[in-house]
Order: C-alpha cells, then structure tokens, then sequence
C-alpha cells in the first residue's frame, strides 16, 4: 500500500461516497416547476412556428418574458430557503466562532429580511399601480404580470423569516465551519 491512499481502497487515488438526496416538496417548487416547463414549450412553440412555419405566433414571446419575469422572482424563494444567495462573507470567514461573529451574522439576516419585507411591500404597490395597463397581445391588466413578482416577492420574505429562525435557534454559528469539516487522519 502506498504512503496516503485510503486504507479500505489501496489501488484507487480519489475515493467518493454518494451523498444522500432528499426530494423536498415546497410550493415554491413546484410553482417554478410548471413555470419552466410551461416556458420551455412556449419558447419551442415560438421557434418552431417561426423558423419552421415561417409564421410566428405573436403572443409567444410577450408571454415567455412576461414567464421569466414571475420565474426568477418564484425561484428567489428556493433560493432563500436552500440559503443559496450570493454573499461576500469574507469578514465572517476570517473571524473565529464567537459572539462578534454571531452578530454579524445575525445583522446580515436581518438586512435580508427587512430588504425582501420592502421588496414585498413595493410589490403590492406596483401591482395596484399596474392594473390599469394591458398587455400588448392579450387584453389583459399587468398586474397579473406584476401579481406573479409580487408572489414571488411574498415567498422570499416568508423563506427568509423561517431562515431567520432557524439560525436563531442555532445561535447563528455556521453548521459548515471550516474546522468542522477538515476530519484527522
């Protein structure tokens, strides 16, 4: 056996374990499911009878950005509740576990959550401010457009509350620390 391959697999260099998956069944997934999926068909429908057909649908492309809009917000909230969202967390890497770090921690979610409360709030009223404008194909007021954003908005607020709280009861102290993870040989 060679000096530093695992003990259990001497002839293998890398050896990889397959980690669990778990299937999570939350309305915001599903919401975005059928979004992307229904975007997926409208965008090959407007391909097809365009470069196909030569006689394009007018209402395919209005609708498909009218969907991408409403799917990034909705898909906002899978990311708020996976804690996915893009961070600088330099400052918190370098500082050792502890109280300071623990309220920095717990600042930067509560600037979350008052941003995506704001967000939420100016939603509503870009919806109510909206319904009186029509869509260019259907005639229909943009505030469905805008109602779709506006959930979104609502679900990442709600996402962030739970996060909160679940940092909250584990003291703000990362699960992942770096120490954590490197294991003694």
């Amino acid at each position: 056996m060679s000096q530093g391959s695992p003990p259990d697999h001497p002839e293998r260099l890398i050896v990889v374990h397959d980690e669990e998956v778990t299937i999570e069944h939350h309305p915001e997934d599903w919401i975005a499911f059928v979004l992307f999926w229904a975007l997926a068909f409208i965008v090959f429908l407007q391909f097809f009878t365009r470069y196909i057909l030569n006689d394009s649908l007018a209402w395919t492309e209005e609708i498909a950005r009218y969907g991408l809009m409403c799917l990034a917000f909705i898909g906002g909230a899978v990311v708020t509740r996976k804690k996915g969202q893009i961070a600088v967390e330099l400052v918190s890497n370098l500082m050792k576990p502890g109280p300071s770090r623990a309220m920095l921690l717990a600042a930067v979610d509560f600037v979350t959550l008052g941003f995506l409360g704001l967000l939420a709030y100016f939603s509503v009223t870009i919806t109510e401010r909206m319904h009186f404008q029509r869509m260019t194909v259907f005639d229909l007021p943009m505030s469905l457009v805008y109602g779709g954003v506006g959930l979104g908005c609502f679900l990442m607020f709600a996402r962030q509350i739970w996060v909160v709280w679940q940092n909250y009861k584990q003291g703000w102290r990362r699960p992942h620390e770096l120490a954590e993870q490197i294991k003694a040989d």
